[in-house]
């Protein structure tokens, strides 16, 4: 496949959302040769048209409500996002304060306070696969005994 077809498939991609820019080399490698590839990212990422930062701002807006640090740092980095970039844009963006996140997370999936010790480490295990730190969560549990 030729620089221009790449190119194309590589706008198509990003036109539908944002793409890291390991993430558009997975996707094209299979189309292309290593070298084609990395000439089109470049020339993508010098137009403006594929930036890592804009990438980790967009997610993080997305999903800063429903997950948290831990899992948002994580997922970016699986992404292919540098880890000083992903630390920049936790700290850039706006965020609501974790616990207030942790608790409007629970007290949307839960409501409740958990009755016995299952239930609490059922809602705790809930918690932290969002993301959440041990800390925060037995902040909000506790709060609700």
């Amino acid at each position: 496949m030729s620089q221009a077809e790449l190119r194309g498939r590589a706008i198509r991609l990003l036109a539908r959302r944002e793409h890291t820019r390991v993430e558009l080399a997975r996707k094209l490698a299979p189309h292309g040769t290593a070298e084609d590839i990395e000439a089109v990212l470049n020339s993508l990422q010098d137009a403006g048209l594929q930036s890592d930062s804009r990438f980790a701002e967009s997610y993080v807006r997305s999903y800063a409500e429903r997950f948290g640090a831990a899992k948002l740092r994580q997922t970016l980095r699986t992404k292919g996002v540098d880890s000083g970039l992903v630390e920049t844009e936790l700290a850039a963006t706006a965020l609501p304060d974790e616990t207030e996140r942790a608790r409007t997370v629970w007290a949307r999936k839960f409501g409740t306070a958990p009755t016995d010790a299952r239930e609490w480490a059922r809602q705790a295990r809930f918690l932290q696969s969002r993301g959440f730190s041990t800390d925060v969560i037995r902040r909000i549990l506790k709060e609700q005994e």
